[in-house]
């Protein structure tokens, strides 16, 4: 791939800056911040809590604006969003993996991969048979019929991958996605990701862990609303 064709279709943060207001005071979670992810990296974002680790993901993701800046992902820029657009951009690039799984605890782990499916105007049929193969893919398809509470934390985050890469993204945003499973099971969840990062899908992974951080291609630490390239 051509250098301008990765700048066009990665992602390129610039001059972003995300200010709160707290009562009568002001702070900036992002500080005019620079950043380009080629398609396909493997980024481990890491920093202290409060750091705006979160808030670089969010606004990667399309779940939050930045003040100012531009946000370019695959070539389009974020900033100028609707929120219905935000709404449609979100469900067909980025698949998001959280610490608690979010799933709905009276759908079946079928039914749970379906859901963005059903939001993308997939007919039945396919978005069925979509959700399979997803499933498939990461060990589940005999637990399809099961609800959440009838599956392990290890099993849940699986579900919860299987979800993420259903409208098949170009992106997956895993927010301390190891943070409520024990080693192994982490271990297990991270190998998954990183199977996907090898498959093409750009893999952004914000952790407090160190061993997870290691499985990246780069490091970016975010401390006071500004991002710092870091060695593995």
């Amino acid at each position: 791939m051509a250098e301008g064709d990765n700048q066009m279709d990665g992602i390129k943060l610039s001059q972003v800056t995300r200010t709160y207001t707290l009562g009568s005071e002001e702070f900036n979670a992002l500080n005019k911040v620079d950043l380009q992810i080629p398609n396909g990296d493997f980024v481990a974002i890491t920093g202290p809590s409060g750091s705006g680790k979160s808030t670089l993901a969010n606004i990667i993701g399309g779940l939050d604006k930045p003040t100012s800046g531009k946000v370019l992902v695959n070539g389009q820029d974020l900033s100028n969003l609707k929120d219905a657009e935000l709404s449609s951009f979100r469900n067909k690039t980025i698949g998001f993996v959280f610490q608690s799984f979010n799933l709905k605890g009276d759908s079946t782990a079928l039914e749970n991969v379906m859901l963005p499916l059903i939001f993308a105007g997939i007919s039945p049929k396919e978005r069925r048979v979509r959700a399979l193969e997803c499933l498939d893919r990461v060990g589940l398809a005999d637990r399809a019929g099961h609800l959440p509470n009838q599956l392990s934390g290890g099993q849940r985050q699986r579900v919860a991958v299987a979800r993420a890469i259903a409208n098949k993204p170009t992106v997956i945003l895993a927010d301390e996605p190891t943070g409520n499973l024990d080693s192994s099971r982490g271990e297990e969840v991270i190998e998954m990701l990183t199977q996907l990062n090898r498959d093409g899908i750009t893999l952004l992974v914000i952790t407090h862990d160190k061993d997870v951080a290691k499985h990246a291609h780069r490091r970016i630490e975010v401390r006071d609303g500004l991002v710092h390239e870091k060695g593995l």
